[in-house]
């Protein structure tokens, strides 16, 4: 069997998944609302049964062969690192049910790795519907989703709910997120969208990101603090809900201007809870780089934000070319993909 994950990207409302998931504590606060869509690039992979073993080979190559003990599967998710995830997976799925082991050859991955694009979860989840697949487990997509995100939690890793929304390939998806409930809409476009993500080729530091804002919560103590539930909440839920509207619609014009709005209330609501990382200069340089104004209709950070990935609408395919041009020629250090949202056909 020939599989391929794609990695995620999300579009508005970062942060609201692990936010969202504070209403088990505090149901004053708002759902958590975000809009995402799959990569263009992602993971590639052959995969087949294996009578004892989980068997993953890479094209770096690297191999790993764990028997599918139990003990020994969550030992080696709890390292962390390159196979943690998988054996994560693997471990949960041996957990839940009954099955034999895999072989799993990872030919190709053109999807950039810690980048904010969830390439930890498109593996979790290629791992997952691999033995749904090959042990005729029946899962849905979402129950592929939930023993992706089970097998990531039991690594180091502590990713949020919206990670695993990879699962549902290039479709844009919304995802409301209320403690632990989860609810996914899939949505449609009308025309080609286009966009350019941008790896800045800096550094930030995501844990130190997540550990002061989740500072914030699940109650607020001082202004700084409200200020983040208060953009977390009904700010991005807002904001989410227009750029769904104008994504279903194939508004490009506006989903840029959304941007532009979003990254304007993130920096004021939300840079005095983490200022050393999310003042992000180098960020703020390229969303206002003026050679490119011409050709995009507006940008924001990705992820958890900070000096780590920026992602531009663009106003046409043309354009999209352009831009990766001007980027890549007037700032070496950085590397950009192309995304392209296709209009159902």
């Amino acid at each position: 069997m020939e599989t391929f994950v794609p990695g995620r990207l999300c579009l508005f409302g970062e942060h609201t998944d692990w936010a969202g998931g504070y209403r088990r504590q505090n149901s004053k606060l708002k759902k958590g609302y975000s809009l995402l869509v799959g990569t263009n690039q992602g993971i590639y992979a052959n995969v087949k049964s294996h009578p004892t073993h989980l068997i993953i080979t890479t094209s770096h190559p690297q191999t790993i062969s764990l028997p599918m003990d139990k003990l020994t599967l969550q030992q080696e998710a709890e390292k962390g690192g390159l196979f943690s995830y998988a054996a994560g997976v693997a471990y949960q799925i041996c957990t839940h049910f009954h099955v034999k082991g895999l072989e799993i050859h990872n030919y190709l991955t053109d999807l950039p790795i810690q980048k904010g694009l969830s390439s930890s979860a498109a593996i979790c989840v290629l791992v997952a519907r691999a033995f749904n697949q090959t042990y005729d487990l029946k899962m849905t997509l979402r129950g592929e989703m939930e023993y992706a995100y089970l097998g990531e939690i039991t690594t180091p890793s502590r990713c949020g709910r919206l990670d695993q929304a990879c699962a549902y390939g290039n479709r844009p998806t919304a995802m409301t997120f209320d403690g632990e409930s989860v609810d996914i809409i899939e949505l449609s476009v009308p025309t080609d969208l286009f966009f350019v993500i941008v790896d800045l080729g800096a550094s930030k530091n995501t844990q130190k990101i997540l550990s002061k804002l989740n500072e914030c919560y699940p109650y607020s103590h001082n202004e700084v603090q409200l200020n983040v539930q208060k953009y977390l909440g009904d700010i991005s839920y807002e904001i989410t809900q227009a750029a769904v509207d104008a994504l279903q619609n194939g508004d490009a014009y506006k989903l840029g201007f959304l941007m532009k709005q979003a990254q304007t209330e993130f920096d004021r609501y939300m840079i005095p809870a983490c200022p050393e990382e999310l003042t992000a200069p180098v960020l703020h340089q390229i969303l206002n780089y003026q050679p490119i104004q011409a050709y995009i209709n507006g940008g924001k950070g990705v992820g958890s934000q900070g000096d780590g990935t920026a992602q531009f609408v663009v106003k046409d395919q043309q354009s999209q070319q352009k831009v990766i041009e001007l980027i890549e020629r007037d700032f070496p250090q950085m590397q950009c993909l192309k995304l392209t949202i296709y209009a159902n056909k």
